[in-house]
């Protein structure tokens, strides 16, 4: 019988005794995912980069109407920075942007989640309409669908005043002007930009509804649970990076909504409308005020890139969750 062998164990990577050791190779890191990335990151620093980049520029200088012409500068240092500071407009600009990017954000996901379920919900062939038609939404250019916007809620003319109108409970509404008033100019963007924003929303929350288990589903139908709360406890946790995905990418859009608000109401009336986009481009060319006007989207880009970067920090969380 052979004798057991008492010996230690010999480790990975070391030498028998009496030879000399090997040595280990080190993995160096592979230049192949820099070279793929390398097109893309020279596409981003010359179409995001440069512009930034000069944006910071003219904030610190004293760009005005006489330097387009002379194309002669001055270097005023943080002077545009502490006039907008010391605005009285940025206080109730910046809270007048925040509340309506929040809202249009809750609207946007809520009916893009309402959206998903439904297409989850119905048929092959209603749901295949319904993905067209989101498509078509989606698709159309933000000019154009503000325009058509603008169309549906013209006085005299426009078809919602008509309708309201013909509904016989609100009076007559044929010489109404939505776009008059704050508050109702704020409802009409609203719908406007939640209408073009959910298409995005409703397909990406589908795709991840589609990828949870139908036997989570069925386990918790068995013990009971309603449709409801089969939602609460089982589609919304695993759907959580996806929501948080899009929520993210909705701040950032909503956030910086402009096509929508100048073309149908120019941050009016008296102002009620404008937002820390109105009101950048307003100080940069109607007031010939360019430094200013690039300050306030230096500062608007700041104030972004923190939200956006706690929300990628929750994505990243979310993700790791799942």
């Amino acid at each position: 019988m052979k004798a057991l062998s008492t010996s230690a164990p010999r480790r990975h990577g070391t030498s028998p005794p009496g030879t000399a050791p090997v040595p280990t190779a080190r993995r160096r890191p592979r230049a192949q995912p820099y070279i793929l990335l390398a097109p893309a990151l020279a596409v981003l620093a010359l179409v995001v980069g440069y512009p930034l980049v000069r944006l910071g520029v003219i904030s610190t200088q004293g760009f005005g109407l006489r330097t387009l012409i002379t194309g002669k500068t001055t270097s005023v240092g943080a002077a545009n920075y502490t006039a907008i500071l010391h605005d009285g407009q940025l206080v109730p600009i910046l809270v007048r942007t925040v509340v309506f990017a929040a809202t249009l954000v809750a609207g946007t996901v809520a009916a893009g989640f309402g959206a998903a379920l439904l297409m989850v919900a119905v048929g092959r062939r209603l749901r295949t309409a319904m993905m067209l038609a989101l498509l078509g939404a989606w698709a159309m250019p933000t000019v154009a669908s503000t325009l058509v916007w603008q169309w549906l809620f013209q006085p005299t003319y426009g078809v919602v005043n008509w309708l309201l109108t013909q509904v016989r409970v609100f009076g007559d509404y044929r010489q109404h002007d939505f776009l008059a008033h704050p508050v109702s100019g704020f409802v009409v963007v609203w719908l406007l930009v939640v209408w073009i924003s959910v298409p995005f929303v409703a397909l990406t929350l589908y795709a991840g509804l589609t990828q949870i288990p139908g036997e989570y589903h069925e386990a918790a139908a068995i013990d009971g649970a309603g449709y409801w709360r089969r939602v609460r406890t089982v589609t919304l946790p695993f759907l959580r990076p996806v929501l948080m995905l899009v929520t993210v990418m909705s701040v950032i859009w909503d956030f910086n909504v402009f096509n929508q608000i100048w073309i149908l109401t120019k941050g009016g009336p008296d102002g009620g409308t404008t937002t820390i986009a109105i009101w950048s481009f307003t100080k940069a060319f109607a007031s010939q005020s360019y430094g200013q006007g690039a300050a306030i989207a230096v500062f608007s880009v700041l104030l972004l890139a923190v939200l956006a970067g706690w929300g990628v920090r929750q994505l990243v969380a979310a993700g790791e969750e799942a």
